[in-house]
């Protein structure tokens, strides 16, 4: 195996061995032929849209594929081999269509669209042929790469939105248009780095899609203060991103007995006005993504994975971890949704009531709610606070949260902030500073939670407003810096949206992406600034200026 598709990467390098996610040497070459026969099912469905055909069932195919190959997301090696089987049939199929419809395929001759086998073993050894090193050069790789993570990024937030009956056709054709042009050999390294950008573009599209679906299906985000303790009643904890799934369990448990709690990156549910109608909604219970081991040890009762975010789970608990969705583990227990999305949560249901209630970790509140909607009716306020001194800079701090000690240098960022500046966060990385007592500047708390990753897309429309409001020229004007941390793909789609926006000098850390090759990294601190972290002193006055 080769992955370096995560921050974890090992040694800063890559994972050769095991993954230190969890993955195992051949589950990890079986995400890399799965991803192979996407660009092979791409080739098809790119003429079939030409010819007029239907292709939704392929577009959508394709989107979920990506979203299990997200780093913590599918650690089955069984769901893996079906879905590559499925794929090639779906592949075939679509070919099949083209030529009753006497289209023209003498064209695609790549390899993933003609290369076929119907075995575990035929799978393993054509996997070792198409992995990331399947590119020798260094430079060519890179860029492939980060185009590869930008879109499972993007995949994963248009599946949301799917989830939510809402589709763009646009965003469709893009996927399979960039999964075929990473296997074009005659792209220069400048063409490569347009597709870099417009799959940045794409990625503000989706999110602002997944924006759309979620506010029109579940009202506005509000500020809200968020329970953290818990309740003596028998509970089940959501974790994930899905807001479908999270609206289809509360409606099955209202009237039960149990209690629902989010976890991690479903904290912000509780943010939407739809969901404060249920009474047995109590709350966020534990931190981010990486402590669960600990945290659903203590839960007690049954836990309902959404999506990527997975933790290897402990034996201690390995039989209250329910899965859906992209999510895969050897062992869990599987709840599909029917035919019409509909999921029945019923057995997790029973399970709970048959579990104690969660053991209390922590006490007290936290605030959130501050997606773009509420920032910009605050822009006055903001504005004023600007003008008058009061607020100095904002401080992006967005992204991912993960294990390495090293993160502990974003909750030591935030302390030494001054106090006239303010945090914009959003995703899994406020876990190292939402619960600090940073206080407010004039009833404006100085950490703006906007929500899951997703909602990085609400600091945008912030961010943009407020050049609006100020009348200037450049984005990169404004008193914003970004001071970002990451950790997976879906960290990717939202830098490179960033990056579409015109917005530079943007810091990623705790260490810069091991897939960037040196002279794609220098592209990238040439043209746009990027840069890295060092230590929370220089950073400052680096920062502050």
């Amino acid at each position: 195996m080769f992955c370096y598709q995560c921050q974890e990467a090992a040694k800063g390098k890559g994972c050769t061995v095991r993954g230190v996610c969890g993955k195992t040497n051949d589950v990890a070459n079986l995400q890399d032929l799965l991803i192979y026969t996407q660009k092979g099912i791409a080739f098809y469905n790119l003429k079939a849209k030409e010819l007029g055909l239907n292709t939704k069932e392929a577009d959508k195919f394709i989107i979920t594929s990506l979203f299990m190959t997200i780093t913590n997301a599918n650690f089955d090696k069984e769901a893996f081999v079906k879905r590559i089987k499925e794929s090639l049939s779906l592949r075939d199929k679509i070919k099949e269509n083209i030529v009753k419809a006497d289209g023209n395929i003498d064209h695609i001759k790549h390899d993933s669209a003609l290369w076929f086998a119907d075995s575990v073993e035929a799978f393993e050894e054509k996997a070792k042929l198409v992995g990331v090193l399947s590119t020798e050069n260094e430079d060519v790789r890179s860029l492939r790469e980060l185009i590869t993570y930008g879109i499972k990024g993007l995949a994963a937030y248009a599946e949301h939105a799917i989830n939510l009956d809402h589709e763009d056709e646009d965003i469709y054709n893009f996927i399979s248009e960039a999964l075929v042009q990473t296997t074009d050999d005659s792209l220069s390294a400048d063409d490569l780095v347009a597709l870099t950008l417009k799959t940045g573009e794409y990625g503000v599209k989706t999110m602002a899609l997944l924006d759309k679906a979620n506010t029109s299906t579940y009202g506005n985000p509000e500020v809200t203060k968020v329970n953290i303790g818990v309740r003596n009643n028998p509970a089940i904890l959501i974790s994930g991103h899905d807001l479908k799934d999270m609206e289809q369990l509360l409606e099955q448990t209202e009237g039960t007995g149990v209690d629902v709690y989010t976890h991690s990156e479903m904290l912000p549910a509780n943010y939407y006005p739809a969901f404060k109608k249920y009474d047995h909604f109590v709350g966020n219970y534990g931190n981010s993504w990486w402590k669960q081991n600990e945290e659903f040890e203590k839960f007690n009762g049954p836990i309902l994975m959404t999506t990527n975010c997975l933790v290897p789970p402990k034996d201690g608990y390995k039989d209250r971890v329910y899965m859906t969705g992209a999510v895969g583990f050897e062992g869990l227990k599987r709840i599909e949704a029917d035919e019409n999305g509909k999921k029945d949560f019923s057995e997790i249901i029973e399970h709970a009531k048959k579990c104690e209630a969660p053991t209390e970790i922590e006490k007290g509140e936290i605030v959130g709610g501050f997606a773009h909607n509420t920032v910009i009716s605050l822009a006055d306020k903001v504005v004023d606070a600007v003008k008058s001194g009061a607020i100095k800079q904002f401080f992006v701090m967005a992204g991912c949260d993960g294990r390495m000690k090293d993160r502990n240098y974003y909750t030591e960022f935030a302390k030494e902030l001054p106090n006239d500046t303010v945090i914009l966060t959003a995703g899994c990385a406020k876990y190292r500073y939402n619960k600090l007592d940073l206080g407010d500047i004039g009833g404006i708390p100085r950490v703006l939670d906007a929500g899951q990753c997703n909602d990085s897309y609400s600091l945008a429309v912030i961010a943009l407003k407020l050049k609006e409001v100020f009348e200037l020229n450049d984005i990169n004007e404004l008193p914003i810096s970004y001071n970002i941390a990451w950790y997976e793909q879906k960290a990717v789609i939202v830098l490179l949206a960033l990056l579409s926006l015109g917005v530079k000098n943007i810091h990623l850390g705790p260490t810069l992406p091991a897939f960037l090759s040196p002279n794609v990294a220098n592209v990238l601190v040439e043209n746009f600034g990027i840069g890295g972290v060092t230590n929370v002193q220089d950073d400052m006055k680096m920062f502050l200026g």
